[in-house]
């Protein structure tokens, strides 16, 4: 293993083998890294979340350690909280945040600045690209790609009612789902699988299968062309 500078590994945690830790990297009680790991400066692993008093998705139930899979790599500035598991060969961009009970597939792309809300499932072969907010409660599919600076809610009451809670749902995007950039996906909503949401969206309605949508609201705009599907 190489180290940095002013690196704190807390007990229990089992690092494989030719990993790469930054300067000023916390990783905390009982994390599990794999082997060809690489850690860039300033980031902070198994991270145990806050829960603010009005905080409607935050438990309080004991969370595993946060477990990183082999070849991961993950940038500078990240926090990634325990109760998280990373499959192999993710990667992470600078200043990621991903919080806990979320499970990220292999191969899957996280990237500079995006947001991972707690209680998320993200597939294998993802792409989330930069600034891009996954609120809680969501899943996304393998094969889905979602552009720079899309946003996801979760709560149709926007706060102001105990009843919300019940309710609470992210998106679900089925396989192969694809976002453009500055979208809005409003809770609860599915995309089906090959479908597209044209850039600056707001998806107010379930998407099916294999169409284009674009507006807001978005609507029918067209069909994905076949060689455009996996």
């Amino acid at each position: 293993m190489i180290k940095g500078k002013n690196v704190v590994i807390e007990d229990n945690v089992k690092i494989g083998e030719n990993c790469v830790l930054g300067h000023n990297i916390v990783i905390h009680e009982g994390t599990v890294i794999g082997d060809n790991v690489i850690v860039a400066d300033n980031t902070v692993l198994g991270k145990q979340p806050f829960r603010s008093a009005v905080s409607a998705t935050t438990s309080d139930h004991e969370l595993p350690p946060l477990v990183i899979g082999n070849g991961v790599k993950i940038g500078a500035g990240c926090v990634v909280y325990c109760g998280c598991t990373l499959g192999d060969n993710c990667f992470l961009g600078d200043m990621a945040s991903v919080r806990e009970d979320v499970s990220v597939g292999e191969k899957t792309v996280i990237g500079k600045s995006v947001t991972v809300e707690n209680k998320c499932s993200i597939g294998s072969f993802v792409k989330i690209e930069s600034n891009a907010y996954i609120t809680a409660i969501s899943t996304v599919e393998d094969y889905c790609f979602i552009a720079p600076m899309v946003a996801f809610s979760n709560d149709n009451f926007l706060g102001r009612t105990d009843e919300r809670k019940q309710y609470f749902k992210g998106p679900t995007l089925k396989r192969g789902a694809r976002i453009g950039a500055n979208a809005t996906i409003l809770p609860g909503k599915v995309l089906g699988e090959d479908c597209l949401v044209a850039a600056g969206s707001v998806v107010t309605r379930d998407v099916a299968a294999g169409v284009i949508v674009a507006g807001v609201p978005a609507k029918y705009f067209g069909d994905v062309k076949e060689e455009q599907k996996l």
